[in-house]
């Protein structure tokens, strides 16, 4: 049985802060767990979900949670609707299967939510983005918003959302095959940025190319600084390739650049590599991230908080300027 936790006041119930701070030579820290936090309780919200995968809340107060094996799931006056929201065939293999969602930026006048999944074609494994329509208890696939991403057992990243500039973006995995990663012409181990409807934009980095950035492993979280709108991503590191593990990271994402895997590792401080802004010591991983946005505890707005996924923890990492890291 797997559940989701509500976190009261938006605060973790083992929390931590990187010992990396912001502006300084990135170098591979460890987790400081405090002795005592803002007396936060947890307990179950949503139980009896198979490996649910991404949650995103609409503006009418309902949630949506995916689970792997290919259900989109209701959550509807705090309660998990037995009848799921959409059904997807999707290629439920090692980390493949339904993904990411989000919730269109101008909701409910367009009421449409988005989902990626890895699925099966002549043998192959792919990702796609598609869009549903919602009508209230249900959706239906309106249209394939980007197909063809590479799709793996493994490392397909899959997050999805809509930053600031009411652009789509989405982390796509290199699938354990590292030279994609610098390859332009493919879009395995890239954060793509395209438009509600699947175009490219006119000022994307790369002409007629949905790719943003690029030379990523396995990019796994997306959120935006409140104030700055920075991108922040976070990112697994090496399980064994080069004889290499942990240096998972947080980077800030820049338009067009190049992050480095596999041709380097953590923080290469040389020019042609932008280096992560945090690199663990110890295998975390990273997956969903998010800045606090919210009007409770104000101290930690635009704190960024990390869930983990091996450590099973929650992560506070303080940023010290909101214009610099």
């Amino acid at each position: 049985m797997q559940k989701i936790l509500i976190l009261f006041l938006f605060i973790v119930f083992s929390q931590a802060s990187c010992a990396q701070t912001a502006g300084d030579k990135p170098q591979p820290v460890e987790d400081i767990v405090l002795p005592e936090g803002d007396g936060v309780k947890v307990k179950p919200w949503i139980e009896n979900l198979e490996i649910p995968w991404s949650l995103v809340f609409l503006p009418d107060g309902r949630a949506l949670v995916s689970e792997r094996p290919g259900r989109i799931r209701l959550i509807r006056d705090g309660r998990l609707q037995e009848k799921p929201y959409a059904t997807i065939d999707v290629a439920h293999v090692g980390e493949g299967g339904l993904l990411g969602l989000a919730i269109h930026p101008e909701f409910p006048k367009k009421p449409y939510v988005y989902a990626m999944y890895t699925y099966t074609r002549e043998g192959s494994l792919y990702n796609r983005v598609v869009r549903f329509k919602d009508n209230g208890l249900t959706g239906d696939i309106d249209n394939v918003i980007i197909d063809n991403i590479p799709g793996g057992r493994f490392h397909d990243g899959g997050r999805i959302g809509f930053g600031p500039d009411g652009m789509l973006y989405i982390t796509a995995g290199e699938t354990f095959h590292s030279e994609l990663a610098q390859d332009l012409k493919s879009l395995g181990g890239k954060i793509l940025r395209i438009t509600p409807e699947g175009n490219v934009p006119e000022d994307n980095p790369f002409k007629g190319s949905p790719i943003y950035s690029y030379g990523h492993r396995n990019p796994q979280g997306l959120s935006w600084h409140p104030f700055t709108g920075d991108l922040f991503e976070s990112e697994h590191g090496p399980s064994g390739e080069f004889g290499r593990f942990a240096h998972d990271e947080i980077n800030v994402i820049k338009k067009g650049g190049n992050y480095g895997w596999p041709t380097v590792i953590g923080a290469a401080h040389l020019r042609q590599y932008i280096d992560p802004l945090i690199v663990w010591k110890k295998t975390t991983p990273p997956s969903g991230i998010t800045c606090h946005k919210g009007n409770l505890l104000a101290h930690l707005r635009s704190d960024l908080f990390v869930a983990t996924l091996r450590s099973e923890s929650l992560i506070k990492i303080r940023l010290q300027k909101d214009d610099e890291y």
